[in-house]
């Protein structure tokens, strides 16, 4: 269990993400907050917490490796990076624009700290169980992540690259799903139902775990789980808000990409930081 002030430090940190993240989309007039925001705290948790990671060396040799799969949650990913130091903070107001270094989706040819180019769902799945596959290969002693979405998980890629990480046994392999429940055309159980998404993993012979994606704790406590098991690799799976964070988006149905406001931008971000009433 983390201490008291390791999570008021982890919180703290990801309510920076959170904002610069509302700020980078609002500056832009809109983009993906609802997957972004979801996934906060385990990308808070990893970069500040977890990872061997260098941001002054970011192709660092024998480090730990993450793939966003589910790509359009790019903007939270470069919040990360930036809080982290990987670049300015000012090429957040860059997002998506002629020339930027942060296109909508991850790039690795641009972004420093991207690990790997995203966006087509399920590919970079497959890329992160190349990638461990690859650790394991020249035996270094490092660790690949990765998320993948809810409704990324219908894609038949992710099954195929799945089987072939199980039959490779890459204990160095840790995923997580970021079971939001939601999708860009609505409810997964209304467009492919994903509630056994647990068995499903089971039956590909994965380590697997559940638990709240906004808790520090449990995301602490799965990881140390998920290491511990070195035959197999793992499936972590969050269950989150789509929007978490973003108040105008919390608990609506189209908030997979959304335009925000100049007032909900505002209002969203004095949520977070405590000053709306």
């Amino acid at each position: 269990m983390l201490d008291k002030q390791t999570i008021e430090s982890l919180e703290a940190k990801a309510t920076d993400i959170r904002v610069s993240t509302i700020r980078e989309i609002a500056h832009l007039g809109n983009g993906h907050i609802g997957g972004a925001m979801s996934i906060v705290e385990v990308l808070t948790y990893l970069y500040y917490h977890e990872m061997n990671i260098d941001p002054s060396n970011p192709k660092m040799e024998g480090r730990d490796r993450f793939v966003c799969s589910k790509g359009h949650a790019g903007p939270s990913v470069y919040a990360t990076l930036a809080e982290k130091g990987y670049f300015p903070k000012d090429w957040l107001m860059t997002l998506n624009q002629g020339g930027t270094n942060l296109p909508s989706h991850c790039d690795m040819r641009k972004t420093p700290g991207v690990d790997f180019t995203t966006g087509s769902l399920g590919q970079g799945f497959s890329a992160a169980v190349g990638i461990a596959l690859g650790q394991k290969l020249k035996g270094e002693d490092s660790w690949t992540f990765t998320i993948i979405g809810d409704g990324e998980s219908q894609e038949g890629q992710i099954w195929e690259a799945a089987e072939f990480a199980s039959s490779q046994k890459l204990g160095n392999l840790i995923a997580f799903t970021d079971f939001n429940r939601q999708q860009l055309d609505g409810y997964t159980s209304d467009i492919i139902n994903m509630d056994n998404i647990d068995t499903r993993w089971l039956g590909f012979n994965w380590h697997v775990q559940r638990i709240n994606g906004h808790d520090f704790n449990q995301i602490a406590d799965a990881i140390e789980k998920a290491k511990a098991v070195k035959c197999r690799p793992s499936m972590i799976i969050l269950d989150t808000i789509k929007s978490k964070g973003y108040a105008p988006g919390e608990g609506i149905k189209a908030n997979h990409s959304m335009a925000i406001s100049h007032e909900n931008e505002e209002y969203a971000i004095s949520v977070l930081t405590g000053g709306a009433k």
